[in-house]
Parts: C-alpha cells; structure tokens; sequence
C-alpha cells in the first residue's frame, strides 16, 4: 500500500512540473510575441527579414531559389501540409477516430479549438495587415495578408492540439512523446517552407509559431480542466 501511494504521489509531482513548465513556456512564448509584434509594426525587422529572403535567391536573379529543382518541388509539397484543405481533411479525420472510439468529449474538444484557433489566425491577420514580401518573386499563389504565417500558426495550433490530445489516448510512454514529437517536427519545417518560397518574412512564420504555440498550451491546460488528466 506504501508503494502505491508513493507512485502516486510521484505521478502528481510529474504531472505538476508539466504544469508549470508548460505555464512558462506559453508566458515566455507570449511575451516574445507581444514584443515582435511591436517590432513588425514598427518596421524594425524589414532588415533582417529581407536580407533573408534574398540569401536564399540566386544572387543574379532573385526569381530563382537556390539549390536543385528536386528543393523546390519538395518544398511546394511540404507548404501543402499546413494548408487549410489538407489540415481540414486530417481533422475530420482525427474527429472521426476519436468519435469511434467514443471519446465524444475529446472530440468535441478538438474541434472547437482548432476552429477558435484558426479565427484568431485570421483575426489577426487582418488586423496587423502586414503586406507580403515584395522583394523575391513568390513561388506560390497567395493572396491574404503576411503576419502572422497562416501555414505556421495553423499548423502549430492544429498538429500541436492534436498531438498533445491523442497522446492522452496512449498508455505507453514512447507513443505518449511520439505524437507531439511528430507534431512539432511538422509544424517547423512547413513554416522553413514558406520563408524558401518566397512567401513569408522570417518574422512572420516566428509570429505564427509563436501565435500557434500559445493557443496549443492554452489548450492544453483547458483540456486539463474540462477533460480531466
């Protein structure tokens, strides 16, 4: 019975440091985002973000990227991955999943804040209406506002959600860190994407990380509450 109670009390400890690491996290990530913000409206990062773009063109003409054609195809492919069609389908998909498996509160939950993550995407795009890069040719269509990066902030509010609420699903620890592993490893390399294509300031795709972020933990700690641990 000793031992028993210790493991528990162990489990809470954890479960208590997640908290408040993931309080910092989401304080520190907050903050950063206020602070760029302000940066980006006050014209401060044009600098770095240009010298970004234009140091992965061909200095000789700066419609063409650099590396080999193969890069910019896989690119292309990767930036698809945080659009609002493929992210819709894996939602729909993942909703789905959870409503066979009768978890109707999870699923419920998930949508409604992906769905309010995805607003406040677009909340605040219209409200900073920061205008895209002009300075490289873009190697997408696009047609909406610069900051933040919908493609991050969407892929980290979506594929951080639901990481962190299907590794609640698993007993096992390695499936536990293997979803918002997976997660993370996504939602970065789609936001590296758009800034090679041309589409997106540097700036942007860190302000719709760190937008995504905050919503993610936000999340997180309110699943905890209505879901239980």
């Amino acid at each position: 019975m000793h031992r028993i109670k210790l493991h528990l009390t162990r489990i809470a400890s954890a479960a208590e440091r997640r908290v408040w690491l993931t309080a910092l996290v989401a304080a520190l990530v907050a903050y950063f985002l206020f602070e760029l913000t302000g940066e980006v409206l006050e014209g401060e990062t044009r600098a770095f973000d240009e010298g970004v773009l234009l140091m992965l063109r061909d200095p000789a003409d700066p419609a063409m990227p650099r590396g080999p054609a193969w890069l910019t195809k896989m690119m292309v492919d990767i930036t698809a991955l945080g659009g609002v069609t493929v992210l819709t389908l894996l939602v729909t998909l993942v909703v789905v999943y959870l409503a066979l498996r009768q978890k109707y509160r999870t699923a419920l939950f998930v949508t409604a804040s992906i769905l309010g993550g995805w607003a406040l995407s677009s909340a605040m795009k219209l409200g900073i209406a920061r205008p895209r890069p002009e300075v490289v040719q873009h190697l997408v269509e696009v047609t909406d506002m610069s900051f933040p990066s919908g493609h991050a902030m969407l892929s980290a509010i979506t594929y951080l959600t639901l990481g962190a609420m299907l590794s609640r699903l698993e007993e096992r620890a390695s499936l536990r860190y293997f979803f918002p592993l997976v997660a993370v490893v996504l939602t970065l390399i789609i936001g590296l994407s758009r800034i090679y294509l041309g589409v997106h300031y540097p700036t942007d795709v860190l302000g719709g990380w760190a937008a995504g972020t905050v919503w993610a933990c936000g999340s997180w700690f309110v699943a905890r509450r209505v879901l239980g641990r």
